[in-house]
């Protein structure tokens, strides 16, 4: 059993070099990327919209229910932003990708895999990979990327609304935390979070899908085994990433 993980673990390592090296080489789908990319986007902004607003406004409380027992409420607006930034947009963005976006892609490319076009492919000598993962992946990113910033917004106004009107802070207080606490560094890494969670949920739905067992069946067992690795190692990576910046990047007055 540990032998079979450590297999597929470095099966995925080797799909994902793969997939970095196939990005710089010609010819580039060009269309395919643009057609994954308003598929993933099409499926994944108005849920994260959606789920960017309680989620804000959960942080918001919480946060505010916490400084207001220590006595520090002035400061509920940069420590709630904050998380709502660097923690909750990336994984927020990076689950609705995975299950939304990654899904069909794992899908898609495992019912190609069970009707054997992906062996059509080889055998006329063209690049599963590159004609096919690469864009897919890209697309992921991508829409990543993008989507990152529309939750942080939506996200922030959430924590904002909730924060002034049912806790009864300031505008003017909620904002200046903010800006008292806050650098650029933290959208910097929010966004290279949410580029690598783009890669992971991209490489881990292409692996699963060209992986398929057992047919049909095997299909949504791939689409379901897909989403939950992505989850866990969504987390782990996120953990790693911010205990890195913290340990690198000093606090904004510190």
């Amino acid at each position: 059993m540990i032998t079979g993980a450590l297999r597929q673990t470095g099966r995925l390592f080797t799909l994902a070099a793969e997939v970095a090296r196939a990005i710089f080489r010609r010819p580039f789908q060009f269309r395919e990327f643009v057609e994954q990319f308003w598929f993933v986007a099409g499926v994944t902004i108005l849920p994260a919209a959606l789920v960017s607003i309680p989620f804000g406004a959960v942080i918001a409380l919480q946060v505010g229910s916490l400084t207001q027992q220590l006595g520090a409420q002035s400061f509920t607006g940069g420590a709630s932003v904050l998380a709502v930034v660097q923690q909750a947009s990336p994984l927020i963005v990076a689950l609705l990708i995975a299950g939304a976006g990654g899904s069909a892609i794992c899908a898609d490319l495992g019912s190609r895999k069970i009707r054997e076009e992906l062996d059509a492919m080889e055998v006329m000598g063209i690049s599963p990979v590159q004609r096919l993962v690469v864009p897919r992946v890209l697309a992921t990113m991508a829409v990543a990327v993008l989507l990152n910033g529309l939750v942080s917004v939506v996200g922030t106004l959430g924590g904002y609304f909730f924060n002034v009107i049912l806790q009864d802070g300031t505008p003017g207080a909620y904002l200046s935390s903010f800006s008292a606490l806050a650098q650029p560094a933290d959208l910097y890494i929010s966004e290279l979070k949410a580029l690598v969670f783009g890669f992971i949920a991209g490489i881990v739905a292409a692996y699963r899908g060209l992986n398929p067992r057992g047919g049909p069946k095997g299909v949504g067992d791939a689409v379901n085994q897909s989403v939950v690795i992505t989850f866990l190692l969504l987390f782990f990576v996120n953990m790693v990433m911010t205990a890195l910046y913290l340990r690198i990047v000093p606090p904004k007055g510190g």
